[in-house]
């Protein structure tokens, strides 16, 4: 009867899909060719949520590289899921999916092979209040450590006094950690501090450098500060995390008691049940587009962490991608109960000359998976042309559109 229900609620949800029009324009229905080098997919494309960028939650204004907007998991929890359900994302990344689940009276559960992203995503799921923050900040000795020769070279980003603070605060959580003091209000201070580590404006710690998703090498830095004439500016991490934690609870605190939340391969999460599962609301890594590794170097340097390069799946091969992405969903069919959903972000890479959710319907074809698709939902802002879904000819080295593989995992 509940798998009745759900395939019920998936057939609404199709016909939601079709004639969708919130923002003016009809839901273009296309069912592209079949043949040996292109599946039969059914698409459905249309502006199908904002492309504001900060209309969602302040708790989600987080920067991570190659994450998607909260409107993203919220269109899919809101249509597919009832208050209680379980939600996961087994590539968490900043914890869009997760934080957006619980915002909306849903169970998170997410997994990401990269630490960073615990340390991100835990702290906004169990926040504290401002009060307790600069109370805590409150407590540390800002000068109370100095840098170390391994620190050193990181004053290509950093005021001599700005690191020496920086420094102190990372000496200050290793001891709370090691007394196992440490507490959520610790977790949140860190968090904050990871945000706020590299960045292009007086709100972050550093001088100008790459936005905040990323992170120049040093020796790349020492060519920025030369090229434009600059030296790191002396600022206040105390000031900066207070600053920056008013702004991220500005629209409420979130209080998830227990979220299920790991570091582990997708492919490999026997720390969950068979069948548990509701949602699915996902973005795997896009082949070999983005460094991991580089991007993430100063906040492992700076939360004292080695970041495994081998349980981060980055291909620049089309092949083994799509080997991955099958062991992915098979994963992914043991722990999804039948009739539930997962939504399979694959964005565009390589100016839409390789689309990825055919290699993902290849993968369900080769590996026999239990689940039967739904369709791709091409998610297209207001910049881009209908025609240009099947081929990007503005933003082309962006992501133009959002393109989901949603399908059903079968009893």
């Amino acid at each position: 009867m509940v798998i009745e229900e759900q395939r019920t609620r998936i057939d609404a949800f199709v016909n939601h899909l079709i004639n969708f029009d919130d923002f003016g324009t009809k839901t273009e229905v296309v069912d592209s060719s079949s043949g040996s080098d292109t599946p039969s997919l059914r698409y459905f494309i249309n502006e199908f949520w904002t492309s504001t960028q900060r209309a969602g939650h302040a708790l989600h204004e987080i920067s991570y590289r190659a994450c998607f907007k909260p409107q993203l998991p919220e269109f899919f929890i809101n249509r597919l899921t009832q208050p209680s359900d379980i939600v996961y994302d087994p590539f968490m990344g900043r914890g869009t999916t997760p934080i957006q689940a619980a915002i909306l009276d849903r169970q998170p559960v997410g997994n990401d092979a990269n630490p960073i992203s615990m340390m991100i995503t835990r702290p906004r799921l169990n926040t504290p209040s401002q009060s307790e923050v600069e109370e805590r900040l409150n407590d540390i000795d800002w000068n109370s450590t100095e840098p170390t020769d391994h620190d050193r070279p990181f004053t290509a980003f950093y005021h001599e006094a700005t690191l020496r603070q920086i420094t102190a605060l990372r000496e200050w959580l290793r001891r709370r950690g090691h007394s196992d003091a440490f507490d959520h209000i610790d977790d949140w201070i860190r968090l904050v501090a990871i945000s706020r580590l590299t960045g292009h404006s007086p709100g972050f710690f550093s001088v100008y450098t790459l936005p905040p998703n990323q992170a120049a090498s040093i020796e790349s830095q020492r060519r920025i500060n030369l090229r434009r004439n600059q030296t790191p500016p002396k600022r206040d991490v105390k000031t900066l995390i207070a600053k920056k934690s008013q702004s991220l609870l500005r629209h409420g605190e979130l209080n998830y008691p227990g979220p299920v939340l790991t570091c582990t391969d997708a492919r490999d999460t026997d720390h969950i049940e068979d069948n548990a599962i509701d949602l699915v609301v996902t973005s795997p890594p896009f082949l070999d587009t983005v460094d991991y590794l580089s991007d993430n170097h100063v906040r492992a340097w700076f939360a004292d962490i080695s970041i495994d390069e081998g349980k981060i799946e980055t291909t620049a091969n089309p092949k083994n991608w799509q080997n991955f992405t099958a062991q992915t969903l098979r994963e992914l069919c043991r722990v999804v109960k039948p009739g539930g959903v997962i939504c399979y972000e694959v964005g565009e890479i390589r100016n839409a000359s390789l689309k990825l959710e055919n290699l993902v319907y290849d993968a369900i074809q080769a590996a026999s998976l239990p689940v039967r698709l739904i369709g791709v939902l091409v998610n297209q802002q207001e910049f881009s042309k209908t025609a240009n879904v099947w081929g990007v000819t503005n933003n082309s080295k962006g992501t133009n559109t959002n393109r989901v593989v949603m399908m059903e995992v079968l009893g």
